[in-house]
């Protein structure tokens, strides 16, 4: 089971998957640019999952609509298995795919047609992501149980990036932090963010969560 290169300045290892051969032509000429391995393709979702199998990537750019299996539930499969994680390529808005999306453990979304500009900050995205998730389900000892706390703490995260004006990575810091200093799991730490929010009408300030996060870190002096 493998979740990063051994040696940090390798190239990250992509395997890319679409029906569309012109499409998969575009992908390989853009990631290769930006430095990025492209050690395999496929056209179908059932032949990147086996190529995935068999050569162990850093990710998977998958269409969402392919033949014999479909980029979702690929995506699903590659999560169960620990494998690599997946952006997904979409021609569509559909609510229902991208809720579909979230259960089977994606992500990172590109929507066509796509720009090489927007591919590396998905992808390195994406790659924290999984190594978040990965740490989350090393915590709370199973898939399902770290599926619904990464929810959680999505949405925690975004609640601190928005009153407190931290990035994504310190937002993700600071909720670790508390829960190492107050000897609680992230998922409590998450669940205490998202009720002083929610007891604050949706309009919780600074101040407000900034004390609540320190009270709960004194908690486990």
């Amino acid at each position: 089971m493998k979740y990063a290169p051994s040696v940090s300045h390798a190239p990250w290892r992509i395997i890319i998957a679409d029906d569309e051969s012109l499409i998969r032509l575009d992908l390989r000429e853009m990631l290769s640019h930006l430095g990025y391995d492209v050690i395999g393709e496929a056209g179908d979702g059932r032949t990147a999952l086996e190529l995935a199998r068999n050569l162990q990537p850093d990710l998977l750019i998958m269409d969402i609509r392919m033949p014999d299996l479909d980029g979702i539930s690929a995506a699903e499969v590659l999560t169960r298995e620990k494998i690599a994680p997946v952006v997904l390529l979409t021609a569509y808005s559909d609510q229902g795919l991208v809720e579909r999306a979230k259960e089977a453990g994606v992500v990172g979304y590109v929507v066509k047609p796509f720009r090489e500009a927007e591919l590396m900050p998905v992808i390195e995205l994406c790659l924290a992501r999984f190594r978040e998730f990965h740490s989350l389900e090393i915590e709370v000892g199973g898939l399902k149980e770290a599926l619904e706390t990464r929810k959680l703490i999505e949405r925690a995260k975004g609640i601190l990036m928005e009153t407190q004006g931290l990035s994504e990575a310190d937002a993700f810091h600071r909720i670790r932090k508390t829960s190492m200093d107050a000897r609680k799991s992230m998922r409590q730490v998450a669940e205490a963010v998202m009720l002083t929010h929610e007891m604050d009408l949706g309009t919780v300030s600074s101040s407000d969560l900034e004390n609540s996060l320190t009270s709960l870190e004194r908690s486990g002096d």
